[in-house]
């Protein structure tokens, strides 16, 4: 695909996104019931009377009696959007709500965008002092300099609460953090390194500040504007630039790189060369971190000079400086401290704490997403962005400098504590996930997509195909496949269309396998060559049996009984397993599976023994600890009912089996959830917390529960998906989204890794 149809894809997906459903990335829910007349006189008039006069009596009690000890304001004007210039107010606002999911996501705290209509820092800062008592901290974004530089300065100075750039102190907490290991790795010293900082804007005057107060000297720092060098004596410099000039001879870019240490990248695209590279100091420091396109590529950059260590800004090269590893925990730390502002020492704090954990070995499941590359190294430092450490180690150390400074107004004074509760405040479910796609990114898999002649399953393809899991393959008629995708303004140059009826010779010997399997069952050859070249399910999976792929995806089409029929003439159970599905629930707190949702109506005990089974190997490859409930309308036989009979035999026959996983049954789902209830009604219980497996007492149970939490929860749905085939097999329901889709594609994807392993 070309440059021009990527950006096209990726335009059409992005503006795709930001409609669908409910438009916008962003939502106010309530976190008081509201379903009585008492909630609503406590939550409204008259009782919310007594918290206003509380806080009238002390302000500070505001903190306690309202969201603002959890709220943030992500304030711009527009001006300096991305790498789109000044786009004005409103056209910020997809950032500014961007940046707030990613508070949210990142540490629990509830951002709320605002975007001023005004390039006059007069009245910018006047707007925001006029509505910062609202919030208990305010992130300024996208303001360009040197605007940024006096709105900052003049806000923290005017208000009391914190206040940070990301823009300017974001990218410079990361960046110092990874040139500390850096110079960690080439045996440098940090305060004895020759720097030079391309670019003069907010963030590169930020860097550079930082590095000077961790004790970087004045003079070993030269600054680059589109001008040339910024030394002393020289014009058209502004107050800002004018503090970093230094004494020198230098006067280009190039002149200042022969012999530095360390290049910093903030400018633009191709304004360092290979020349330039060459010059440099033995193991050379290249931090190229202009967006979208940094200074130089990095792979420009080891062609000349092999012994480099490089970061930029993009995710798709190792070592990317990115502001999600700083700002949401900064804030957070800021936060709970009920800090004053966000001085330099809680930013020095931040610094070295993210640097630190990169040189700490990386979990199980952030390394098994990541790969080899993920261990301390060249290639590996600055921490991976959904490393499920940063939420605990960077609040605490900003915190801690917060209160060794002075600046915090509620010490924390049980750490450990606080730890246990910043571990809360993050989902691990989306980790979990997100650390699944990562492993299917790092081992991609072949997925054919039966009903190639679908538009949704041609844009599930495309992305699971764009998204790195590996290679998608439509199955139809090419013609068709062109057509619907050109109505739906898709590019499919680089997807792959098999059409079964192109394929005589491979057709006949997929019919001889296919005769073998099902000769005895009233089939004849001519029967079998026909389905191969007529039911694209069974052209599919006979895909998968040839090693052409690795996973099928199919559903839109058929009932799910129909595809699954479809399925099992060509593909058996795996070896000692039970064909099943199951059903993942994640929310905010916790991933819960649901089995069997699919196949067994009426499962017997051994059977549902089978199906434990299988989900605790399922849930534990997944980064799950596996507690299993059986679970029923009744708890221990309390009402005592032949349709509980199952259930019971089940848990005494793994009695009598020594199983790695806890199970307990059978129960209530309540009881099964609420350890809190288990643990006071039921202390006897096995469970060390709650079940995260529910095995169902049949397939009418399963079905509609689990269809019922898909058109209620606020959480994330995934599936049913299939267990137990030989070959991974997702059948998707009839009305399936594209996103739902390409989960399960990834989930199966990963599926077939594990098999592969085994």
């Amino acid at each position: 695909m070309s440059t021009d149809q990527n950006k096209a894809s990726l335009r059409d997906a992005a503006l795709e996104f930001h409609a669908q459903g409910r438009p916008g990335k962003l939502e106010i829910t309530a976190t008081k019931p509201l379903t009585t007349q008492r909630d609503l006189a406590l939550a409204y008039s008259p009782g919310v009377a007594e918290p206003c006069l509380e806080i009238q009596n002390d302000p500070d009690t505001a903190y306690d009696y309202t969201a603002k000890s959890n709220t943030v304001a992500v304030i711009s004007n527009g001006t300096a959007v991305l790498g789109l210039g000044n786009l004005g107010a409103l056209a910020s606002k997809p950032v500014m709500e961007g940046k707030a999911v990613l508070f949210k996501r990142f540490a629990d705290i509830d951002g709320i965008d605002i975007e001023v209509a005004t390039e006059d820092v007069d009245a910018f800062c006047q707007a925001v002092k006029l509505i910062a008592p609202s919030f208990g901290g305010i992130n300024l974004e996208d303001i360009s300099a040197p605007a940024s530089f006096l709105i900052e300065a003049r806000l923290k100075d005017e208000l009391d609460i914190p206040v940070m750039h990301d823009d300017q102190h974001g990218t410079a907490i990361i960046a110092a953090a990874g040139l500390i290991n850096a110079c960690l790795l080439t045996g440098r010293d940090l305060k004895n390194c020759r720097i030079v900082s391309s670019g003069a804007g907010a963030a590169s005057i930020a860097t550079v500040e930082l590095l000077k107060a961790m004790g970087v000297p004045h003079d070993n720092v030269i600054i680059v504007d589109r001008d040339g060098v910024i030394y002393r004596g020289r014009d058209n410099v502004n107050q800002w630039k004018a503090a970093h000039a230094i004494d020198t001879e230098a006067r280009s870019l190039a002149d200042a790189l022969d012999g530095a240490d360390v290049f910093l990248g903030l400018s633009a695209k191709g304004v360092v060369n290979q020349d330039m590279v060459k010059s440099m100091a033995p193991k050379p420091i290249v931090f190229a971190m202009a967006n979208p396109d940094p200074e130089i590529l990095p792979e420009d950059v080891k062609a000349v000079r092999p012994d480099a260590i490089i970061a930029t800004g993009r995710s798709d090269y190792p070592n990317q400086v990115n502001n999600v590893l700083g700002f949401p925990y900064i804030f957070r730390g800021a936060l709970d401290v009920r800090a004053s502002a966000i001085n330099t020492q809680m930013k020095v704090a931040a610094v070295y704490a993210i640097a630190e954990l990169a040189r700490k070995e990386v979990p199980g499941a952030v390394a098994e997403a990541y790969g080899a590359a993920h261990t301390f190294g060249p290639e590996y430092i600055i921490p991976a962005p959904f490393d499920p450490r940063l939420i605990t180690i960077v609040p605490k150390a900003v915190a801690t400098a917060a209160m060794e400074t002075g600046v915090a107004r509620k010490p924390i004074m049980d750490m450990a504590a606080y730890e246990a509760q910043l571990k809360l405040r993050i989902d691990p479910n989306s980790e979990r996930l997100q650390s699944l796609f990562d492993a299917v990114r790092a081992n991609p898999q072949r997925a054919i997509f039966a009903e190639g002649e679908e538009e949704t399953m041609i844009r599930a393809a495309l992305a699971y195909q764009e998204q790195g899991y590996g290679q998608a393959i439509l199955v139809g008629r090419e013609k068709e496949i062109e057509e619907v995708a050109k109505a739906g303004g898709v590019d499919i140059s680089t997807l792959q269309i098999l059409n079964a009826k192109r394929s005589i010779e491979e057709n006949d010997a997929s019919a001889d396998y296919l005769f073998k399997r099902l000769q005895r069952k009233g089939y004849l050859w001519r029967d079998c060559q026909r389905m191969i070249k007529r039911d694209r399910n069974v052209y599919a999976a006979m895909q998968v049996v040839n090693g052409h792929a690795d996973l099928v995806i199919t559903g839109l089409t058929k009932t799910f009984r129909g595809s699954y029929e479809d399925i099992k003439l060509v593909l058996d159970h795996a070896p000692g397993q039970r064909t099943m599905g199951y059903t993942m629930v994640l929310d905010k707190t916790q991933t819960v599976f649901l089995a069997d949702t699919s196949i067994h109506e009426n499962p017997t005990a051994q059977q549902l023994v089978a199906i434990a089974k299988q989900m605790a190997w399922r849930a534990r490859s997944m980064g799950h600890e596996p507690r299993v409930a059986f679970v029923s309308y009744s708890t221990f036989g309390n009402p005592m009912r032949s349709y509980s009979q199952p259930l019971r035999e089940a848990v005494e026959l793994l009695d009598k089996e020594q199983v790695d996983f806890e199970y307990e049954g059978e129960m209530q789902v309540t009881p099964a959830l609420d350890f809190e209830m288990m643990r006071k009604s039921f202390p006897f219980s096995r469970l060390s917390g709650p079940a995260n497996i529910l095995i169902m007492p049949g397939l009418h149970a399963a079905n509609i529960s689990s269809r019922l939490i898909q058109h209620f929860s606020k959480g994330k749905v995934v599936g049913p998906q299939l267990l137990g085939m030989e070959k991974p097999v997702h059948i998707a329901l009839m009305n399936a989204k594209v996103d739902d889709i390409l989960t399960s594609a990834a989930i199966a994807a990963h599926s077939a890794i594990i098999r592969k392993a085994q």
